[in-house]
């Protein structure tokens, strides 16, 4: 592709974001956003999930139901929509929710990735903590799975990582719902300890799936940390994740413990945001984008 053809827009805050095709998988496009990928979709398969976190996050909400049956999904952070057409295509007839705080990005990506039609999908603009306190109240105490996947650039903002923002997401799931929230961090994984042990404050069932290396603490990366107020149905989850293309890793009970042992507890007070990734992590032409 060439590059006056890549897609590009201005978004609200300033950043530039642009859709280009994947070369490893033709008719796929990456969403990247001021030289971050957020978002890989695959409009012909929408099933196919390419980032590891993401594909991580799929095998909960497969898990979470009965195979095909449809859910109620609250997304936190909207992207390309990658997750809401992976529910919609294993899951037809579900009821989503997507917030997205950048009206300009939604039209960006409607307009070149256009949603499926007929799929129950509901977007609704502004910023992910404050329209969570505001949904209808229909959907509270209904949702099966909640997505946390919230990025301002290439960091996660201070307010949606606390206990106050994780009371408010349980406050909207179901008795037996998960929430699934996409943790990025770096050497050390001292935000992804603190955002365990913030979790195990307001649930009582909780598990991390990464890589082996992440969890050895050696190399910046994506952590996915589940919740639930029931025991989390991931009998499956060690065999699933460990097949995958990039093979992970679940931590639960006194693994996690030790793993969270001595971390702060995020409150609104104390919570920060999550560490900013080296821009060579991504290797974007940051030359080309900016063209």
């Amino acid at each position: 592709m060439k590059d006056r053809e890549i897609p590009r827009a201005r978004l609200a805050d300033g950043l530039l974001a642009t859709l280009e095709e994947d070369r490893f998988r033709p008719g796929s496009q990456v969403l990247i956003v001021d030289g971050t990928p957020q978002s890989h979709v695959d409009l012909d398969d929408p099933r196919y999930l390419s980032f590891e976190y993401v594909r991580r996050i799929g095998h909960g909400i497969d898990l979470v139901a009965a195979p095909g049956a449809p859910i109620t999904a609250v997304h936190l952070g909207g992207g390309a929509f990658t997750l809401p057409r992976y529910v919609e295509a294993t899951r037809p007839g579900s009821r989503q929710q997507v917030v997205e705080i950048d009206s300009e990005l939604v039209g960006f990506v409607r307009e070149h990735l256009p949603l499926p039609k007929g799929a129950s999908i509901r977007v609704r603009h502004g910023d992910a903590r404050a329209v969570l306190e505001k949904l209808p109240p229909g959907l509270r105490g209904t949702a099966d799975v909640v997505v946390v996947d919230v990025f301002a650039g290439a960091r996660t903002p201070a307010h949606v990582t606390s206990v106050e923002f994780y009371s408010a997401v349980a406050a909207v799931l179901s008795p037996t719902g998960l929430v699934a929230v996409n943790v990025a961090d770096g050497a050390g994984l001292a935000f992804a300890r603190s955002q365990a042990a913030t979790l195990g404050q307001v649930f009582a069932d909780v598990a991390i799936v990464a890589d082996p290396q992440m969890l050895k603490a050696r190399r910046f990366g994506n952590v996915v940390a589940f919740a639930s107020n029931s025991p989390l149905p991931f009998e499956r989850m060690p065999r699933l994740v460990a097949s995958d293309p990039v093979p992970a890793k679940m931590v639960t009970g006194s693994e996690l413990r030790q793993f969270t042992a001595g971390a702060a507890v995020a409150t609104d007070q104390t919570a920060v945001k999550s560490p900013a990734p080296a821009r060579s992590i991504f290797q974007v032409d940051r030359k080309r984008m900016d063209d």
